[in-house]
């Protein structure tokens, strides 16, 4: 009994260590976002893809996307009360609007309208390689919720320690990933 009970404090100790750390993005400083250029060589063909939004609002999906933050990560998930991957939580957001997209992240490697990530605005979508910077294929992405006054937001689900849906800042951990960011809405 006396083991179980050093075993489950020393559990709850880490858990409590690890909760402090897992808040904390690798790179998390912020950075001035018309300065920054993609370095990834995209090296898998994909083809191009119109995606016909409708008459949606971008703000009104950003609302929606919003309102997903804290549900947890789940690899090739689209089902909320499961959990998301990057790509099944934008898919979700866009079918609540009746959007048809691509269900993987490689395939909206050349959907919409590239753009600078300066000149982009909440709706449009980022895209970045996974984990290995060097992959030259898209394997992650989020929608963009702000691009104002140099504070720069997108929604994503993430793995990993900070794991679910949440929001980040483009910083020094996502950077060399970075691919680039597309505009499927029409300038309003």
């Amino acid at each position: 009994m006396k083991n179980i009970y050093l075993l489950t404090t020393v559990a709850l100790m880490l858990l409590l260590i690890g909760c402090g750390t897992a808040r904390k993005t690798p790179g998390s400083q912020k950075v001035n976002t018309s300065e920054i250029k993609s370095t990834v060589v995209i090296k898998k063909k994909v083809a191009p893809r119109t995606i016909d939004v409708k008459k949606v609002n971008a703000g009104d999906l950003v609302a929606f996307a919003v309102t997903l933050l804290g549900t947890p990560y789940k690899y090739g998930s689209v089902i909320k009360e499961n959990g998301f991957d990057c790509s099944g939580f934008v898919n979700y957001v866009f079918n609540n609007f009746k959007i048809k997209v691509p269900r993987t992240t490689v395939d909206f490697t050349n959907a919409g309208k590239e753009i600078s990530v300066k000149d982009s605005r909440a709706g449009d979508l980022i895209l970045f390689t996974g984990s290995d910077a060097k992959s030259g294929v898209v394997g992650h992405m989020g929608i963009i919720t702000k691009n104002k006054k140099n504070e720069f937001l997108f929604i994503h689900s993430a793995s990993g320690n900070n794991g679910g849906v949440i929001l980040s800042t483009l910083n020094t951990y996502f950077i060399p990933r970075f691919v680039k960011v597309i505009r499927i809405f029409n300038p309003a």
